[in-house]
């Protein structure tokens, strides 16, 4: 463990202890940098990933550290493996308390106009259908517990889709909706609905747009604080979203970009 990762876990406050979160697409980047935060302030973390392997790697390597985390393979794009999802989570922990949805597919780029009908499908599958379905499927054991939360992992290209990742990104404008939406059905029910839209952070999924030094260099140029983001600092976003100080907050969106432009 890195000396950068033990002072991060030696300063991070303890908000979480007792609760019980899920995160999708944790074994990488974003999704993993928020179930070790997320642990790191006391939750127990359900974790999961298409492939059962990432999933065994990253819960032993979060567990060699002391932190409580579990998880299984799941395709969020089936119903079934949805429901074994959340009922594995609730069998292991006894109920629900925050629900991160951050699974994301980009089977295609290019201008929308010329988008195949199949790239559409999937990423409208995955990246909105599944996370509705997936709230439906964890809202009953969520309405259980005081305090309960959700948010959604969007992005900065919600407020300007453009090629190359311009399907992707109207994808992602539309968990902005969706988080409004949700927030105004289950507020009065005791359930936030917030969402974070992270800025261009290096990682396996945005690695089309940082391949090359100059092009990261390009992005990096983007933003107000002239460098790209990091994960952890996607994940602290999504912690104060899920977490007491937050506990007056829902239906928003919280940009954490750099200062790049984020307004539709």
């Amino acid at each position: 463990m890195s000396s950068a990762t033990s002072a991060a876990e030696d300063v991070c406050c303890k908000r979480l202890v007792g609760k019980v979160a899920l995160v999708t697409a944790a074994t990488a980047g974003i999704g993993l940098a928020t179930a070790e935060r997320l642990a790191q302030e006391g939750a127990s973390v359900f974790i999961c990933s298409r492939k059962q392997s990432n999933v065994d790697e990253t819960v032993a390597a979060l567990r060699s550290r002391g932190l409580e985390v579990a998880g299984c393979a799941c395709h969020v794009g089936s119903a079934e493996q949805r429901r074994q999802l959340v009922e594995q989570c609730v069998k292991r922990y006894g109920g629900l308390d925050m629900l991160v949805s951050n699974a994301a597919v980009n089977p295609g780029a290019g201008p929308l106009a010329e988008t195949p009908p199949d790239v559409i499908d999937k990423i409208l599958d995955i990246n909105i259908k599944s996370a509705v379905l997936l709230v439906q499927e964890a809202l009953p054991h969520l309405l259980r517990r005081p305090g309960a939360s959700i948010v959604f992992v969007s992005s900065v290209t919600a407020f300007n889709p453009a090629a190359p990742i311009a399907m992707y990104a109207v994808s992602k404008t539309a968990l902005l909706g969706l988080t409004k939406g949700l927030a105004a059905e289950l507020g009065p029910r005791g359930v936030r609905v917030n969402c974070v839209a992270p800025g261009i952070v290096p990682t396996k999924f945005s690695a089309a747009l940082v391949q090359t030094p100059e092009l990261a260099a390009r992005q990096a140029e983007g933003t107000l604080l002239r460098r790209l983001g990091r994960p952890q600092e996607q994940a602290a976003a999504v912690a104060f979203l899920v977490s007491p100080d937050a506990a007056y907050v829902t239906g928003e969106t919280l940009v954490v970009a750099g200062g790049m432009q984020s307004r539709l």
